[in-house]
């Protein structure tokens, strides 16, 4: 484990301690955070833009900070980012990262890793949904997959960049009905609005991302759900669970802050996102994007991420996505 992951742990009891007192943001040095910088590393109209943006609405909006910068580093999965965090020096600086990530780094062979950065906090987790235009001749995921079995690369499937949460469902999908894992098509994007432009423009012929990225145009009309991958039905959409496939995968997202900032600024940004999370502000955002709360800081989260590390790299090996 990471010096940053070390420190981490040791000052996550203090973090949450304070995260229960008093107003504002300040921290054990007594500063408070007068900006805030968000990365987002991904395109706009994904996922982490949108948890980004969601972020800085409700940062601002439960007047917590006086300003708050949205920036987009896009590129292979997420690792590009997290590159660029690994050169960060300010201490009021947070990145979206998620299980995509901790997948892109694996089948990138990024340099930089998670472990190398200051984990914050869980936020939320979502499903993920499959579907196809309106107009598609798959009308349950069995056609879908039958149709790759029997035309393999020429069913294309798209979804965010290669690795991530939704590259793994495409692979976990196959596998459940023991289709060779290299018939798959998959085009993936590094942004939730090149996948869904790719599919409203039939350019593909089915897509992968989290409910929230493609649930307007389902509920449009313009886009089928073939199934979502939580452990039951969404409640937004009328569609089936992959239960019968005993398929079943959760796309979490939270925020770390560089590896070189002090215990006291992980204090500070602790505190923070905690104050964020008790807004109502945020809450609104989760209820307007149909994220589930999943929150967690301190120990708890630095805990999980490791966990998820390690789980990953097999379950990619499994589906033949890392050697």
């Amino acid at each position: 484990m990471s010096t940053a992951w070390r420190r981490a742990v040791a000052v996550a009891a203090a973090g949450l301690v304070l995260a229960g007192c008093g107003q504002g943001t300040k921290g054990a040095s007594g500063d408070s955070i007068a900006k805030l910088e968000i990365m987002a590393p991904a395109d706009p109209g994904g996922g982490w833009d949108q948890t980004a943006r969601a972020m800085q609405s409700a940062v601002t909006g439960a007047k917590l900070v006086n300003s708050v910068q949205v920036s987009n580093v896009g590129g292979a999965g997420g690792t590009v980012g997290l590159q660029k965090l690994s050169s960060e020096r300010s201490e009021s600086f947070l990145m979206i990262t998620g299980l995509v990530m901790i997948g892109a780094v694996e089948t990138n062979a990024s340099q930089t890793r998670l472990e190398e950065t200051t984990p914050i906090a869980r936020l939320t987790a979502e499903d993920e949904v499959v579907v196809v235009p309106a107009d598609s001749p798959h009308k349950t995921i069995d056609d879908l997959l039958n149709a790759v079995n029997e035309k393999g690369k020429s069913v294309s499937i798209t979804g965010g960049s290669a690795g991530g949460t939704d590259h793994i469902l495409a692979g976990m999908l196959l596998k459940a009905k023991n289709i060779d894992p290299a018939k798959l098509n998959y085009v993936p994007y590094s942004g939730g609005g090149e996948s869904l432009a790719a599919l409203l423009g039939k350019k593909v012929d089915a897509g992968i991302s989290g409910v929230g990225e493609y649930r307007e145009q389902i509920k449009a009309g313009k886009l089928r759900a073939l199934g979502t991958s939580g452990p039951n039905p969404h409640p937004d959409l009328n569609a089936p669970t992959f239960k019968d496939l005993n398929v079943e995968l959760i796309n979490w997202r939270g925020v770390v802050a560089p590896a070189s900032i002090s215990a006291e600024a992980k204090t500070r940004l602790t505190k923070l996102v905690t104050d964020m999370h008790a807004s109502d502000a945020w809450k609104a955002e989760l209820q307007k994007k149909g994220w589930t709360d999943t929150f967690l800081t301190g120990t708890e989260f630095s805990t999980f991420l490791f966990k998820e590390i390690g789980r990953v790299k097999p379950a990619l090996q499994d589906i033949g996505l890392v050697k």
